[in-house]
């Protein structure tokens, strides 16, 4: 599960990140308001979650908020910050904040919110996502088919979780491709093919369907 976060304090931004890659996030992180503003405009729908800071340099975390939600992001939102006054809440939640946080946080606190944002923003009220066979706890990083227990890489999980929170829909390799790397790192042509094999291997050669040229896709089903 792919996030952006973006804090200009070296130590914290870099202790979050390593913190929530352990909880099982991807995260790319920025450090200044230009560059997360940029980011959340041209290539926020490919996030799951974004924890934004709002004391940031060149532009603050509100204004890079509010032109973000006038652009048309959906991808929920979640302010991290020092500033704990009524008002500074009241202005971040306006603007479109889903959730308002005060540092310092504890680490699972804050992997838990996360999954409840995008649980929520993706129609999902329980921690369980189940598609026919297959079932996923985001959150435990677990998957079974039929109720037995399925080992997964992270980036398998994290491609089947991607494709599960989208289901009925159509998503890119090239989408699939972002939601499983930062923007540094490289790619090979054949990746997500690879993990689609073995995912099928797992999970049984019809839960995902190849739309040739276009992409996969997990059907809806009971």
């Amino acid at each position: 599960m792919r996030i952006l976060l973006v804090e200009d304090d070296l130590l914290l931004g870099d202790g979050i990140q390593k913190s929530l890659g352990h909880l099982g996030f991807e995260v790319d992180w920025l450090r200044d308001g230009c560059q997360a503003g940029q980011a959340m405009t041209s290539a926020g729908a490919t996030y799951a979650a974004v924890v934004l800071d709002l004391g940031l340099p060149q532009r603050d975390g509100f204004s890079v908020l509010r032109s973000a939600r006038e652009t048309g992001l959906r991808t929920p939102v979640l302010i991290l910050t020092a500033r704990d006054a009524t008002l500074d809440k009241l202005k971040g939640f306006g603007l479109g904040a889903d959730d308002y946080v005060i540092k310092p946080v504890d680490m699972e606190e804050l992997a838990a919110r996360l999954h409840a944002l995008i649980r929520r923003s993706g129609g999902h009220a329980t921690p369980r996502l189940r598609i026919g066979p297959v079932e996923i706890d985001p959150a435990a990083r677990q998957a079974w088919r039929d109720h037995q227990p399925v080992e997964l890489s992270v980036r398998e999980f994290a491609l089947l979780e991607m494709l599960m929170q989208n289901a009925g829909r159509v998503l890119t390799r090239a989408q699939l491709e972002e939601s499983l790397y930062g923007w540094s790192d490289g790619v090979d042509s054949n990746t997500v093919e690879v993990f689609i094999h073995h995912l099928r291997k797992k999970l049984g050669a019809d839960f995902i369907r190849t739309l040739r040229g276009i992409g996969y896709v997990v059907e809806r089903r009971p």
